[in-house]
């Protein structure tokens, strides 16, 4: 790979296509030079900083340190979206064609109101709907049909509205109590193991989602493990149970770190100035003695943040 100099030219809306701009503030940035044509469209900077302008819409980018992940800072909730979308529907596609099938998992909160423009086309008709399977991070131990459900959000808002088989959609047993909940949710993970419609992870031995999609709340939390929580250090089962939960309802399942940390993709998306202190915790360069749950996602694959530019206003 070689080198070449451009320079960084604020506001950042969009980059220019020649160093040579006169009478201008410039700081020189190092660009890997590739088969792919320099545009301010596809630029990525040894400062870790990607610029991508269009359709009167902005994001900015960064290519954070090893263990954090990569970084997409959107101007609104909308364009972060649009992307999450296309970054959902294209890893569905690449599942689906290399084994014919993509397991995913979701989460509760603002997470499924991100994932509305997969309802709608051009994805709605074009993915493969059928090789789906649809899983849980953590749930309330409430009824279906409560409005604390995460089963609930996600059916209303999204998975009524796709030809997703039903049978194909791993709900937790409601009329159990939480311990009973989390043996049955891992049993049945661990029969879809066996059967193959779940990888599991070569350097764990714990299940391998293909993608796995985290919210996170305002106090760094992610699924149901919160911060200071016994829970966090699970590391033998694959789910687990809550009965204390400091954000209600108390009792809750939960996957545990090494099945997040084992997963192929995971996308932590995080929206809201109320999130930004944890972001920053977690991304920026600040020290803090007591790691947040946020902080311990690290996945052996990929991890993707999409950020709306509130949420990362602390960066």
């Amino acid at each position: 790979m070689s080198s070449s100099h451009l320079y960084f030219i604020a506001p950042f809306r969009t980059l220019p296509s020649s160093p040579s701009l006169p009478n201008l503030h410039r700081i020189p940035l190092l660009v890997s030079r590739s088969s792919h044509p320099l545009t301010h469209k596809a630029l990525v900077f040894s400062t870790g900083i990607r610029g991508v302008s269009g359709s009167g819409r902005y994001c900015w980018r960064t290519m954070a340190e090893k263990g954090k992940g990569k970084v997409e800072v959107f101007d609104s909730e909308e364009d972060l979206s649009v992307s999450l979308g296309k970054y959902t529907a294209d890893l569905a596609d690449k599942f689906s064609k290399e084994k014919g099938s993509f397991t995913v998992v979701l989460s509760g909160g603002s997470l499924i109101k991100s994932l509305r423009k997969l309802v709608e086309p051009p994805y709605v008709d074009a993915v493969d709907w059928s090789t789906w399977h649809v899983f849980w991070v953590d749930e309330r131990v409430v009824p279906k049909d409560h409005d604390d459900s995460n089963y609930k959000l996600a059916f209303d808002g999204f998975l009524s509205k796709i030809p997703v088989l039903p049978g194909n959609v791993y709900a937790i047993n409601d009329a159990l109590s939480a311990e009973g909940a989390a043996d049955d949710y891992e049993t049945c993970l661990k029969h879809l193991v066996k059967s193959n419609v779940i990888s599991v992870s070569a350097a764990t031995g714990f299940p391998k989602f293909d993608l796995m999609l985290l919210g996170m709340g305002p106090d760094g939390h992610v699924a149901s493990l919160f911060p200071g929580h016994p829970l966090v250090k699970e590391n033998e089962k694959w789910v687990t149970f809550i009965k204390d939960s400091p954000k209600p309802p108390p009792e809750r399942i939960t996957f545990t770190f090494p099945v997040i940390n084992s997963s192929a993709h995971i996308a932590l998306v995080v929206c809201g100035a109320g999130k930004a202190a944890p972001v920053n915790a977690a991304l920026g360069n600040g020290q803090n003695s007591d790691m947040l749950p946020v902080q311990m996602v690290s996945p052996e694959g990929e991890l993707d943040w999409f950020l709306d530019k509130d949420a990362a206003s602390k960066l």
